[in-house]
Parts: C-alpha cells; sequence; structure tokens
C-alpha cells in the first residue's frame, strides 16, 4: 500500500471538514442538544425509566448513533463525488496507486470526522443527562466499526450519484428514516407484536441494540447478532467496491 497517497488523501479531506467546522461539527451537536432537551425533558418527563434507566440516558447511545450514521454516509459521498462531479478524480484514478489506497484514504478520513462527532456528542450528552459506559472498550470498537462500514456505504452513494440530488436521496429516504425506527428513541417491546417482528427486519436496529449494549448491558437483540449484522453490511459494501474498481463503475462512463 502507498502510505504517502493515504495521507495525501486523508489529510486533504480532513482539512475540508477544518474549513467547515459550522456545518460539520456545530451543527449536529446543536441538533442532538436539542433532541435532549425536546425528548428527553419534554418525552421523559411522561416516561420514567426503560429497563432500569431513565429515559433521557437511554436514548443516548441512539442519538450518537443517529448522528454518525448519517455523517459517515453523508461525508464519504460527497468526499469521492465532488472530485468526480469537478473531474480532479481522473487525476487520482491515473495516479500509480491502487484502488485501495484510495478508499483508505477518502473513507478513512470520513470515518475519522464520524469518529470525532460521535465522541463530541457523548461528551455533550454529559451535560444533559447522567451517563454510564459499562464496557467502554466494546462501545469504542463498535462505534469505530459502525464509522468504517457505513463510510464505505457512503462512498458507493458518492459513486453512483449522478447529481446533487441523487447524493442525498438514499440518506434521507432510506438511511434517516431506518434510524429512527430502529429504537433510537424507544425498546421495540413498547410495540404491539406485530411491529415488534417488523422491526427486526429493520438492519439499523442491530446496530443501535449492539452500541447500546456497551452502554447499559441490554439490549432489543443479542451483542453476537448485533456484531453479526455489522460484520455482513461491512464484507458486503467492500465486495460491491471491489466490483466498482474492477469494472470501472461510473468512473469510465
Amino acid at each position: 500500500m502507498n502510505f504517502r497517497a493515504i495521507k495525501t488523501i486523508y489529510v486533504f479531506e480532513m482539512t475540508r471538514m477544518w474549513r467547515t467546522l459550522g456545518q460539520s461539527i456545530a451543527s449536529p451537536i446543536m441538533s442532538t442538544a436539542l433532541y435532549f432537551v425536546v425528548f428527553g425533558s419534554a418525552i421523559g418527563s411522561h416516561i420514567e425509566t426503560i429497563d432500569g434507566i431513565s429515559y433521557a440516558s437511554f436514548i443516548v447511545p441512539g442519538l450518537i448513533m443517529l448522528s454518525v450514521l448519517t455523517h459517515s454516509i453523508s461525508n464519504a459521498s460527497f468526499g469521492i463525488y465532488f472530485p468526480r462531479f469537478t473531474g480532479t478524480i481522473y487525476e487520482v484514478l491515473s495516479a500509480p496507486i491502487s484502488y485501495k489506497d484510495i478508499v483508505c484514504g477518502y473513507v478513512g478520513a470520513a470515518a475519522s470526522k464520524s469518529l470525532l462527532l460521535g465522541s463530541l456528542i457523548l461528551a455533550t450528552s454529559y451535560f444533559f443527562v447522567p451517563v454510564h459506559i459499562q464496557n467502554p472498550l466494546m462501545m469504542g470498537f463498535f462505534l469505530i466499526l459502525t464509522c468504517i462500514t457505513f463510510s464505505l456505504l457512503g462512498f458507493i452513494i458518492g459513486v453512483w450519484a449522478d447529481n446533487f440530488e441523487q447524493l442525498q436521496l438514499i440518506p434521507l429516504l432510506v438511511i434517516t428514516p431506518l434510524v429512527f425506527l430502529g429504537g433510537s428513541f424507544y425498546t421495540i417491546d413498547m410495540l404491539p407484536p406485530i411491529w415488534q417482528k417488523i422491526s427486526l427486519f429493520n438492519p439499523v436496529l442491530y446496530l443501535i441494540s449492539g452500541f447500546r449494549w456497551s452502554f447499559y448491558g441490554s439490549g432489543d437483540v443479542t451483542l453476537s447478532v448485533s456484531f453479526v449484522m455489522i460484520g455482513v453490511f461491512l464484507a458486503i459494501s467492500l465486495f460491491i467496491i471491489r466490483w466498482i474498481f474492477k469494472t470501472g463503475f461510473r468512473f469510465k462512463s
């Protein structure tokens, strides 16, 4: 692997984040703070506890995953789409580097941004609610794995999109609804039996459940199932990216 090439792409993408701190960092943190006020205070006053956890604390893992998933996708998709839009991606493709170097640079930067954002949101939550992390190492590992996996998905979306509208199509119409319906603000035990079964078809449920397990030792599904699901997502994303560069999809057309 060409680590100099990876570093160059990585540093360039990270520098773009520092130029747009308001949009990249401040805005998501303020939005999350509003979630704490609306859901934690307003709704939390009517729901005392869930599995022995105060409602305001219960939603912390869900809020972190909501931001991490959406921003991992948006950071990676925009990161690769904009060079395609301007035509500068062909300079990268013509350089003596492999597709693995390109993917590591763009996806690594997007995952780093999302990891930083998730950490800042976690730190912000301490100002609003008491948060206890039962297994910090598992929480960190799961967060990193999620950032990488969904940054890979965002990279795929950025290659697939032909315009800025398509770039936002899947995150807005697919990912965000799945996150909201994946147990971010509730446990599926609160749903009628039929909807509990339907919720099990939502892949995001397994990610949020596993992440919440690392905080409080409980979730809608077992931790092993959560890891299997994210492993499947990771494998599928890597396979698609390999196919993209093997066939030249969107790069040769």
